[in-house]
């Protein structure tokens, strides 16, 4: 069979040598029942072939033991002749064909018009913690491989297809998801999922789940600010805490979609994957689609054990580096100092600057290269500019490895200025259709990276690029959204791959670029989060979460963005006061704190910086190098939210050792002269002794220099803070038995 070309994001999770599991007795089949099981010490997943020869899901919770009883999969009763049993039962992968009237995971036309397209089970193989099922349409040679790839860890398991055509004509795929899952039924579930637009992104959303489908999506080309392809659903009372918990995260940088939607019996299906809105993909004799791949977990301990086990989950098998990824460095960032107005002096003053502090990574932003004096031009265009830099990078980057720091690098390759060379010799290579407007945003273009030749040409600027110079970080950014989709060097019939083309293009430069420099770090940015999922995070080492860098914001900001991804990739900076988004004055303290929940980045202009400014950053970057593997890579608690007006906001890590706790406590304003809440921690030894080491702000008059775990557990902490925008720090170090 000819294949498409995989996208990278797809297939290295289940086939690599960092592949989910490695248990061989985490997946049994029975051949008497035809069920499946896939289990984790606390999760267990199960399907089955039902008398109808469809996949059936039948179970998906907390373990079961071995010998528990798992009937035969049997198809549904339905509801009258309105719903029958084609609709009713819970498919695992189903097509839009027969009697079906919910949101099918595949939708397929052939060419004589046909559009029905029924799945029955055909086979099937096992290999370590991995099934492979295949199904087949009842009468025409499509075949749908299922992969199933569970984590023994954390019970998370990833779901993808791939459609083949063996039909002998072409045909063409409408609609298709990764996977289709199936919750039991209740009467109140609870849909959480992740909002916002640029520079308000990360709002936590809740709504019941209505009888009718909720649709999660992005249209745009890339993954969006305004909906994040993750979801939870819980029953209402589930807390932080406590209770059932479904969650998932759709690994695809490009448009996407994940329906919400119970069926005539309240059962709920999720189903994920390619967004069809425009999306038309031909698929000639011989040839396949490969879906994303669709990650899914259970717990039964609330949204905060959830968030923990998809962070320990991102870390060990999503990151470029894991199963153990490196500490994220403190880095300085140029931006906010400097704009365009980038030369070789201007920056030497600031690498001088960022190294009195401890920053350990500098990264010079836009305006080095082509002739980028503004947004207008130079975009597409990635030559150092001589008259910044008439020496080329060289100098700056030796002074920056002179004083202990590594060196970094903004670049857009993706998006081009029309006043560039590169767009005058090649104004063909943008998604354009022909004869209509090309809508600029940003005064720039978007490159068309489903083309072979403009995929090559990037690759090939950015390996000279990365080449001819040491560069160990590339802040990689992507600064609108797609216009005008088209692709007109192919046939009319086949433009609509565009969407799928280019993200796997983009992947592919990546992953080629990570091959051929070993040792190069990325940056996911779009604007903030705009392009923020598992399939990107699978190249890239951190992401940037919001152009807004407020730190009162950033609080609810880095809230929302927890309950779906690893702080351990969330840049957070530390910039100046007042802040541009609302003109709100914070002290340096406070701002530092509220980054120093991520991974620390100073991007304010050191210049404007007096020497007291300079001896505040010295110590807290410090203190952050004492905490951060902790803060970046430990177990998370979020004690007290800043959403929905909260004068409060309090976190907690935890070390994967157990050995530290770090708690940060924040106050937007006293009121009334009320305290500040007491703080009971989690997640410590209650037999163990912790040690108080302060950071910032001071506990109340009498909190112990040392306690039990049980102590800080029950008894807890109450920060002296008042006044507006407070802030307190705290650590717990573990002390030896005695």
């Amino acid at each position: 069979m000819r294949h498409q070309n995989h996208s990278l994001a797809l297939w290295m999770l289940l086939a690599s040598g960092q592949a989910l599991g490695a248990s061989g007795d985490s997946v049994h089949y029975n051949p008497d029942t035809h069920v499946f099981t896939l289990s984790s010490p606390q999760v267990t997943y199960a399907f089955g072939v039902n008398e109808l020869g469809q996949l059936q899901s039948l179970y998906w919770g907390s373990r079961l033991a071995p010998d528990d009883p798992l009937p035969a999969a049997k198809s549904d009763t339905g509801s009258a002749s309105f719903d029958p049993p084609t609709g009713t039962t819970p498919q695992e992968y189903p097509a839009w064909g027969s009697a079906f009237y919910t949101e099918p995971a595949l939708k397929v036309s052939f060419p004589d018009g046909n559009r029905d397209l029924v799945l029955h089970y055909l086979s099937h193989t096992l290999n370590g913690s991995h099934v492979s099922v295949l199904l087949k349409d009842i009468s025409r040679d499509v075949r749908v491989e299922l992969q199933y790839d569970m984590d023994p860890d954390s019970g998370i398991l990833a779901r993808s297809a791939r459609i083949e055509n063996h039909t002998g004509k072409p045909l063409f795929v409408q609609q298709s998801a990764a996977a289709t899952w199936n919750l039991p039924a209740e009467n109140d579930y609870v849909l959480h999922s992740l909002s916002g637009r640029w520079a308000a992104e990360w709002h936590l959303d809740h709504r019941p789940v209505l009888p009718s489908q909720t649709v999660l999506e992005s249209r745009r080309g890339s993954t969006g600010q305004q909906n994040n392809p993750w979801f939870a659903l819980a029953p209402a009372g589930t807390s932080e805490d406590a209770g059932p918990v479904w969650f998932g995260a759709l690994a695809w940088s490009g448009s996407w979609r994940i329906t919400v939607e119970p069926d005539v019996k309240r059962r709920i299906r999720v189903t994920g994957g390619y967004n069809p809105f425009d999306f038309s993909y031909r698929l000639a004799p011989g040839e396949s689609l490969d879906t994303p791949v669709f990650f899914a977990g259970y717990t039964p301990g609330g949204l905060g054990e959830a968030s923990r086990l998809l962070h320990r989950f991102e870390l060990t098998h999503v990151l470029p580096q894991a199963p153990h990824p490196r500490a994220r460095p403190v880095l300085y960032n140029s931006w906010e100092a400097t704009e365009f107005n980038v030369t070789e002096a201007g920056q030497m003053k600031l690498v001088e600057m960022a190294a009195r502090i401890g920053v350990e990574r500098f990264v010079m932003d836009d305006g080095w290269f082509g002739a980028r004096d503004n947004d207008h031009a130079g975009l597409g265009d990635w030559v150092v500019n001589p008259r910044k830099f008439p020496h080329g990078l060289q100098p700056l980057i030796e002074r920056v490895h002179a004083l202990g720091m590594d060196f970094g690098l903004w670049v857009e390759p993706e998006m081009v200025n029309p006043d560039s060379d590169l767009y005058r010799r090649h104004p063909d290579w943008v998604l354009n259709f022909p004869g209509r407007p090309r809508t600029e945003g940003r005064n720039q273009l978007v490159l068309n990276l489903a083309r072979q030749d403009v995929r090559d040409h990037l690759f090939h600027v950015l390996d000279d690029l990365l080449t001819h110079n040491d560069i160990a970080f590339l802040k990689w950014d992507y600064n609108r959204n797609w216009s005008e989709p088209g692709w007109p060097e192919q046939k009319p019939e086949d433009q609509q791959k565009v969407y799928v083309a280019y993200i796997r293009n983009l992947y592919w430069i990546m992953q080629h670029l990570r091959e051929r420099h070993p040792k190069l770090e990325i940056e996911s940015c779009s604007g903030g989060g705009g392009r923020v999922d598992l399939g990107i995070m699978r190249l890239t080492d951190e992401v940037w979460p919001s152009d807004n860098t407020d730190p009162f914001d950033r609080l609810s900001i880095q809230d929302g963005f927890t309950y779906a991804h690893t702080p351990g990739i969330m840049m957070a900076w530390v910039t100046d006061s007042p802040s541009w988004a609302n003109q709100r004055n914070t002290s340096l303290e406070y701002r530092f704190l509220s980054s120093m929940q991520g991974s620390l980045g100073i991007g304010a202009d050191l210049t404007r910086w007096n020497e007291q400014d300079f001896q505040t950053a010295r110590r807290l970057v410090s203190e952050y190098k004492s905490i951060r593997m902790t803060v970046q890579q430990g177990l998370l608690y979020r004690l007290i939210s800043p959403r929905d007006g909260s004068p409060y906001s309090v976190t907690q890590s935890v070390s994967s050792d157990g050995r530290q706790a770090v708690l940060f406590a924040f106050l937007h304003s006293s009121s009334m002269g009320y305290p500040y809440p007491r703080i009971h921690l989690k997640g410590l030894d209650p037999q163990a002794r912790y040690r108080l080491r302060v950071l910032a702000g001071k506990p109340e008059a009498g909190t112990p220099a040392e306690a039990s775990g049980a102590y800080w557990m029950s008894e807890g902490i109450e920060p002296l803070l008042k006044g507006d925008f407070q802030a307190a720090a705290v650590v717990l170090d573990r002390q030896p038995p005695r």
